[in-house]
């Protein structure tokens, strides 16, 4: 028996763990073939009796020029009847290791490396560089850069049918959704690569259209399409605040434009995620009929796919764009467990705040004043589809991972989230606090890669906040007290406002912290003497230039994004903020932030939770009989132990 030794010259982890492992471990195995497989994958004993005949495609010249270098074959996708989720993801995994991966081999030519089951020619890899690209951040997918390793140096990629490995894939939304940002993270360095940029310049012109559609084109046309929703609005939002929106709907040459409302209305069937299920339809029709296909197309809609792939916009687009904006990608665990447990609304606030909750309210704030201020399209059927298909997306970006949460509406673990979640927006961070432990924390570790985005990402995330201003401005000169006059003192007023609530919340918060422990009655008589003021304002606006409600209520939309516009800009100008003495207030804005967001998510759930039904329909209808039937034992279970450990300290 031999031991092989190595030495290192130092760290072991330069670069990502997983390709550093393989490329290390290459050096230790034998023969012509060599097989990578995920630690969620599986062989079935029969089909590894087609091993042999699966060698023997090396020996063949598939495109009759080269021999294959990479032997691809489909998965079998074992984790479907866990939960609806499960299901979803087993049917859109099985469309792509299967119709997807056979056109990309044959006739695209473009079939890369994209999981775990193919079998490299191992000569050629060992001579090539490996079978995985291992640089840190820029290879965090590291599976596809093979593939492009391959192809860029005269190797050829092949895909089979006739054989099958089985593979397990995430089963919570938790776990989809970190599996899902560490793709997207992958698809944004991809696209920052020197392999992309050398494939494009060496393939025929079809061959780089193909290969810039699956691979990189998928997220950026996701992204379009998101930011097709956001130009929509502003533009929308532009027509109604200009006054334009008035005369389009009652000028002669605009009133009978259907075909442009048929077009705006189309982009719906988009943002529903119906085009993400037609390959899932198209696969399951080929291999067990298309009445199967309908059938279980319908059930997936009922289970709320269309929630779930409206979800995954998102998820695609902040992961991707925020890799384009400012790099600093990074591997996400996902645990692949196959056990799907409550997530805390703690847990869901971090992991989703900036990607979907922060966005979904923005939109709804647009969707609000368009509610208000607009005029055209009252009544018609495109308007209907138009704002349907907005506010479906905003309320599954705002509701989904706690619709999808197991016992998400259960009252006791509602108490129990607002109980951790108190507790982790109001610890303070510090060194050796963990981003779970202390809003603090997980605050200065989201803008982070704003330190590394350089010049160019810190003027283009000034240039994105500037929006929030422009609204603003928009906003002010809708107002009952302001609606005669255009002057720029308006919007300059509307500024002194803002800073002097700033200035306010900012006095409030030094005379807590310096003042409450010694001079409570001096502090509580201050907090009542401004709330005494803000009262007097309100009512001296409203009987001397006839402010109203709604123009309280425009107020506040006005000014809370301007809030959030100063909190973007800061946190691109961190160091400068910093330098004055001005970021702790920042700080405490962001909290406040934080709060507010958290009250408006809360709210609603805990609401649900009231009633128990809806626990038992969400239960009943995300998840198979079997694990409802588990939920509830485990319920029991944890309701003896609970009893098991009342009665313990009572005889105590």
């Amino acid at each position: 028996m031999c031991i092989y030794r190595i030495k290192l010259p130092g760290n072991a982890m330069l670069g990502e763990g997983k390709p550093e492992n393989q490329n290390h471990a290459i050096i230790f195995t034998r023969g012509e073939g060599l097989q990578t497989i995920d630690m969620n994958q599986e062989h079935y004993m029969e089909e590894t009796l087609k091993m042999r005949n699966l060698l023997q495609e090396f020996t063949k010249k598939h495109d009759g020029v080269r021999y294959p270098t990479i032997l691809g074959v489909r998965e079998h996708i074992f984790t479907g009847s866990v939960s609806s989720l499960a299901w979803f993801m087993s049917n859109q995994e099985t469309s792509f290791v299967t119709i997807g991966q056979r056109v990309l081999a044959n006739p695209l030519r473009v079939r890369f490396h994209y999981g775990h089951p193919d079998i490299f020619d191992r000569l050629f890899h060992l001579t090539r560089g490996g079978v995985s690209k291992a640089s840190k951040i820029i290879n965090l997918s590291e599976d596809i850069f093979a593939g492009f390793n391959s192809t860029l140096r005269e190797g050829n990629v092949t895909h089979h049918e006739y054989m099958q490995v089985g593979k397990g894939r995430d089963v919570g939304l938790n776990q989809i959704s970190l599996f899902e940002a560490k793709i997207a993270y992958g698809n944004g360095e991809q696209t920052l690569s020197r392999d992309i940029y050398r494939l494009g310049h060496r393939f025929d012109f079809f061959r780089m259209l193909s290969c810039y559609y699956t691979t990189i084109g998928f997220y950026f046309s996701t992204m379009i399409t998101v930011w097709t929703v956001y130009v929509f609005l502003y533009g929308r939002l532009y027509l109604v605040l200009s006054g334009l929106d008035e005369g389009l709907a009652t000028g002669r040459r605009f009133i009978h434009n259907d075909p442009l409302q048929v077009a705006l209305a189309s982009q719906s069937f988009v943002q529903l995620g119906f085009l993400m299920a037609l390959p899932m339809m198209m696969e399951i029709g080929l291999e067990r009929g298309f009445r199967t296909a309908l059938s279980d197309f319908v059930l997936m809609q009922l289970q709320l796919a269309s929630v779930f792939f409206t979800f995954s916009l998102g998820t695609k687009t902040h992961y991707y764009g925020k890799t384009l904006l400012h790099g600093g990608a990074e591997y996400r665990a996902t645990g692949r467990g196959f056990v799907v447990f409550h997530a805390k609304f703690a847990e869901n606030y971090r992991l989703y705040s900036r990607s979907h909750f922060v966005k979904g309210i923005e939109l709804m704030i647009l969707l609000i004043v368009f509610e208000i201020f607009g005029q055209s399209y009252r009544g018609a059927i495109a308007y209907i589809f138009i704002t349907f298909s907005m506010w479906f997306m905003v309320v599954t970006w705002l509701f989904a991972p706690f619709l999808f949460n197991p016992s998400g509406f259960e009252w006791q673990k509602i108490v129990d989230d607002w109980t951790d979640w108190n507790k982790w927006i109001s610890n303070r961070g510090g060194i050796g606090v963990s981003p779970d432990k202390s809003w603090e924390s997980w605050w200065e570790k989201e803008h982070e890669p704003l330190k590394y985005s350089g010049k160019r990402g810190t003027v283009l995330e000034i240039v994105l906040a500037v929006r929030f201003f422009i609204y603003q401005y928009g906003l002010v000169y809708h107002l009952n007290i302001t609606k005669h006059t255009k002057s720029v003192l308006v919007y300059c007023l509307s500024w002194v406002v803002i800073f002097f609530i700033l200035l306010v919340m900012k006095a409030v918060s030094v005379g807590r912290r310096k003042f409450s422990a010694e001079f409570q009655l001096v502090f509580r008589l201050l907090k009542g003497l401004i709330f005494i003021v803000f009262i007097s304002t309100i009512v001296i606006l409203i009987v001397i230039p006839h402010m109203t409600i709604q123009d309280i209520f425009v107020c506040i939309l006005a000014f809370m994004p301007t809030g959030w516009g100063l909190l973007l800009v800061a946190q691109a100008l961190k160091p400068a903020i910093m330098s004055v003495g001005l970021w702790g207030s920042i700080r405490a804005l962001a909290r406040g932030y934080e709060i507010i967001m958290g009250l408006l998510l809360f709210t609603p759930i805990a609401f649900l939770a009231w009633f128990p039904f809806v626990s038992e329909f969400q239960t009943r209808m995300l998840f198979n009989q079997a694990f409802s039937r588990g939920l509830q034992i485990s319920r029991i279970l944890g309701g003896h132990k609970k009893d098991r450990a009342a009665r313990s300290k009572d005889d105590r």
